[in-house]
C-alpha cells in the first residue's frame, strides 16, 4: 500500500509540474511567444496609413506575423484627442506587449497612460519638444520612434513657393491644438520673413472647420501652405476644392497630400518611417534593445516632387527645368 501511496504522490507531482509549466507557454499551437500589440493612430488620412503599413510590414520581414505570433489591435482616434487618452488607457488594460503610435497626439497619451509597456512613435515632428523623449540620441524611458520633421523638408517647400512661384503671402490652415503644427507653423513664419514673404494663419479646431478656413484665405493669400496637420490633412480634398476653384497654388508638407491635389511638396514617403519604426518594435520585442537604447530617427531621403495636373488647375506655369532639382509626379 505504502508503494502505491509513494507512486501515486509522484505521478500526481509530476502532473502539477507539468501543469505548471503549461500555464508559463503561450498560447500559440507552435509554442512560441505570442505578442500584443496596440497600434493608435491619430487620424485616418493616406500618410498615416501609411506609416501603420510600413510598422507592420518591417514586423513581418522580421519575423513577427500577424495570426503567427502576432496579435495587432488596432484603434482609429479620429483627429479626437480624447479618443487617444481613452485607446491608450485600454491598451494598459489589455497588457499589451509593446504600443506602435502613429502621429503625437497619440504618442503623448500613450506615454501618458505607461511608463512601462514599450513605445514606439511615427509621424511626429518635435518629440523633444512634445515631451516623449529627452533628446534624439539618448530617449531615456520607455519611448522611441521616427520623427516627419526632416530638417530640410520645410525649408526647401518655401524657398520654392517664393522663388519658383513668386508668391509673397503664404496662407497656413493648421490646428493650433496640435503641437507639431504649432512647431512647424513658427518654422514657416521665419522661413517666409527670409525670403521676402508674410503668413497668413488659419485656425482650426476640427476637421468639420477646414474649407471655411481655405476660404477665408481667398484675397488674403496668392498661395496655400499645409504642414503635416492631422485635422487638416485628414479634410485636405476641401482645401483643394478651393484652391482649384480660387486659383491658388496649395503646398503640402508631405507627399502622400500632394498626390491628392496639391502643386509641390518636399518629403519622403511616410510607409518608409512607418517601416524604420517597425525595425525598432522588432529589436525591442526580440529582447536586443530597449527604447532607451535607440536613437530617434530621421527619415532616410527627401524629395521634391511637383504635380504637373494640380499646377494647371491652380493657375501655375510648370517649369520643365523642375525637374532637374526635384521629380514630377506621374499618376
Amino acid at each position: 500500500m505504502k508503494k502505491k501511496m509513494k507512486a501515486l504522490s509522484i505521478l500526481l507531482a509530476g502532473s502539477l509540474l507539468l501543469a505548471a509549466c503549461g500555464t508559463d507557454q503561450p498560447s500559440g499551437a507552435s509554442g512560441e511567444k505570442q505578442y500584443k500589440i496596440g497600434l493608435t493612430q491619430f487620424a485616418e488620412h493616406p500618410s498615416l496609413d501609411a506609416a501603420t503599413e510600413g510598422f507592420k510590414k518591417a514586423l513581418e520581414d522580421e519575423g513577427f506575423k500577424e495570426g503567427e505570433n502576432v496579435k495587432f489591435d488596432f484603434q482609429n482616434a479620429q483627429a479626437d484627442m480624447n479618443n487617444t487618452a481613452t485607446i491608450a488607457n485600454n491598451f494598459v488594460g489589455d497588457k499589451v506587449d509593446l504600443i506602435f503610435a502613429n502621429a503625437t497626439p497619440s504618442a503623448v497619451a500613450a506615454l501618458n497612460a505607461s511608463k512601462d509597456i514599450p513605445i514606439i512613435f511615427t509621424s511626429v515632428t518635435d518629440p523633444v519638444g512634445s515631451g516623449l523623449v529627452q533628446s534624439f540620441e539618448q530617449p531615456g524611458g520607455n519611448v522611441t520612434g521616427t520623427t516627419d520633421n526632416h530638417p530640410d523638408a520645410t525649408k526647401k517647400t518655401i524657398d520654392f513657393i517664393t522663388q519658383e512661384i513668386g508668391a509673397k503671402s503664404i496662407g497656413v490652415i493648421y490646428n493650433a491644438g496640435e503641437q507639431n503644427s504649432e512647431v512647424q507653423v513658427s518654422e514657416v513664419k521665419k522661413l517666409a520673413e527670409a525670403n521676402g514673404a508674410k503668413i497668413v494663419e488659419a485656425s482650426v479646431s476640427t476637421s468639420a472647420e477646414v474649407k471655411q478656413a481655405a476660404e477665408s484665405l481667398a484675397g488674403r493669400a496668392d498661395s496655400i501652405y499645409v504642414p503635416t496637420d492631422n485635422t487638416v490633412v485628414s479634410a485636405l480634398e476641401s482645401v483643394i476644392s478651393v484652391a482649384d476653384s480660387k486659383k491658388i497654388p496649395l503646398f503640402v508638407g508631405e507627399l502622400d497630400s500632394m498626390k491628392r491635389g496639391a502643386v509641390a511638396a518636399s518629403g519622403f514617403n511616410y510607409y518608409d518611417i512607418g517601416y524604420q519604426s517597425g525595425l525598432m518594435a522588432a529589436k525591442i520585442l526580440s529582447g536586443e534593445s530597449k527604447p532607451s537604447d535607440i536613437p530617434v530617427e530621421l527619415p532616410d531621403s527627401l524629395t521634391l516632387t511637383i504635380n504637373k495636373k494640380a499646377a494647371e488647375k491652380q493657375g501655375v506655369e510648370v517649369k520643365e527645368e523642375w525637374g532637374k532639382d526635384g521629380e514630377f509626379y506621374e499618376e
